[in-house]
């Protein structure tokens, strides 16, 4: 069992901290105007291609935008618009056959993001602890401004512990 990402977002949808634990591979990007004969999904948060080939896009290229609207990092925003619930805070768990996208979004708006094998067990305890260290480490740090890029070493290494923790055990215990 693994955990691939931990993504942190502020209120804005703005990517503010990112931990990958796998290598991407490279992409071709181009940007074309709709409408593409291509087939899209969605796989780790990037809209690909599943099928289809034009001018030099091919199957498993990340499509960046459509008719020039940005499609990375509108997941939750897609999620909330296309709940039949009214109020919806968005997505908390995307299931695939390869990995699990849990979310988690506090008060603040602050979005915690993980990206895990779809067996790994214990996320949502990971996720408060993962948020629980967002609050001592960046939010204490007197160098962090609110909204910005997370670089704070000790918050990296916490992460990096936690992560290592849950993969090991799976889950976190209440004194933990």
């Amino acid at each position: 069992m693994a955990i691939f990402s931990v993504y942190v977002v502020n209120k804005a949808g703005g990517l503010i901290y990112q931990l990958d634990s796998y290598a991407p591979r490279a992409e071709a990007e181009k940007t074309f105007s709709y409408p593409l004969d291509l087939l899209l999904k969605l796989h780790d948060e990037r809209v690909l291609v599943a099928f289809g080939q034009r001018d030099g896009i091919r199957v498993g290229h990340a499509v960046l935008a459509i008719n020039g609207m940005d499609v990375n990092g509108r997941l939750f925003a897609i999620g909330s618009q296309l709940s039949p619930e009214q109020g919806s805070s968005g997505i908390e768990m995307l299931e695939t056959d390869t990995f699990k996208l849990h979310c988690y979004q506090t008060l603040t708006g602050i979005k915690f993001v993980v990206l895990a094998d779809p067996r790994q067990a214990g996320i949502d305890s990971l996720l408060r602890k993962i948020y629980e260290i967002y609050s001592d480490f960046a939010l204490k740090n007197p160098f962090y401004s609110l909204e910005m890029p997370i670089r704070c070493e000790l918050f990296d290494q916490n992460l990096k512990l936690a992560l290592e923790v849950a993969e090991k055990a799976g889950t976190f215990g209440p004194g933990s």
